[in-house]
């Protein structure tokens, strides 16, 4: 599996510096949205207590398919795609108690950055950060993210999580489209995934893709595969409880080896963090092994039986 560098220790953080974007540049060609969500919990469950917006990023109400205790929200971005120059910030808090499941209705694009930096910046980004307060729960599955070639993007999540709050999450990510003979071949791709516990770093996963560093074809790296994910399993319920997690850890390995499916999934215990990570050609396996995972993972994490989304089957 996935083997570029990888850190999870707690040490300084020595990810990429995301360089500002001049005023200059933001003024003629980036494309600035910015989302900040605040759930909060009371007398009648949870609820979307706070929204602030700016540009092409927004949400419609939450929904309530599990009763009033847990939201689900659809992040709405209706450029469904990133372009040279664009940033999006989302920002995502979750009071004490509360549960909120977050999703969206399409998948997330990079598209071909701008050959001419002349005309602007060609960096695309994307940066989500989660603060999550004690006994509170994140359930966090976009779709897939679509890199196209020539692509030079930057995807960064930072996690700040108490010992007693929960994150379940993951990503997909599909390079090129091969099967439109558009296979990721020139440009780049990095990805950051951060989690900080009790303000300490705990968790620091890094990958950068381009054509240069042989990732793509290593089999240390992709090994010829366009698609890979991670599944974070960050639970108050599992983080001290070594043999809870190696239970739950051969739960699904079983599950895998039952759905023959083993060689696509990888799953380690990190620092008290369970990750699985996917690697193979198939958005759409992926999602079905994951969410396979998920359906082991809720009942002992959150003490629910998980509920796909509305949204996933329209």
């Amino acid at each position: 599996m996935l083997t570029e560098e990888r850190i999870a220790a707690n040490t300084p953080d020595k990810a990429e510096v995301i360089p500002k974007i001049s005023a200059a540049t933001q003024g003629k060609r980036a494309w600035f949205a910015k989302l900040a969500l605040e759930f909060s919990f009371g007398a009648y469950g949870t609820k979307l207590s706070s929204v602030k917006r700016h540009g092409p990023l927004s949400v419609q109400k939450a929904f309530y398919p599990e009763g009033a205790d847990c939201a689900h929200l659809y992040l709405l971005h209706p450029p469904a795609g990133i372009v040279s120059g664009d940033c999006l910030t989302i920002s995502v808090s979750v009071d004490e108690k509360a549960h909120a499941l977050l999703t969206t209705p399409g998948a997330n694009r990079f598209y071909r950055a701008r050959c001419d930096t002349r005309l602007g910046e060609s960096r695309q980004r994307q940066q989500i950060t989660v603060k999550l307060a004690k006994q509170a729960v994140l359930e966090n599955f976009p779709l897939e993210t679509l890199v196209y070639n020539g692509a030079d993007a930057v995807s960064t999540l930072d996690i700040h999580l108490s010992r007693q709050s929960s994150y379940l999450g993951w990503d997909i990510v599909c390079l090129g489209l091969p099967k439109s003979e558009q296979p990721f071949n020139s440009g780049g791709f990095t990805q950051v995934n951060r989690i900080y516990l009790e303000q300490a770093l705990t968790y620091h996963d890094r990958i950068h893709i381009n054509a240069d560093n042989g990732l793509l074809t290593h089999p240390a790296g992709l090994g010829g595969n366009s698609v890979f994910g991670n599944f974070i399993i960050a639970a108050g319920a599992l983080s001290g409880d070594g043999k809870q997690r190696q239970l739950l850890i051969d739960g699904i390995r079983e599950h895998l080896e039952q759905h023959q499916a083993q060689q696509y999934i990888s799953i380690s215990d990190i620092n008290g963090i369970l990750v699985a990570r996917y690697l193979g050609n198939s958005a759409q396996q992926c999602r079905l092994l994951f969410t396979g995972i998920w359906q082991l993972v809720r009942p002992l994490c959150l003490n629910r039986e998980i509920s796909e989304p509305r949204i996933w089957f329209t």
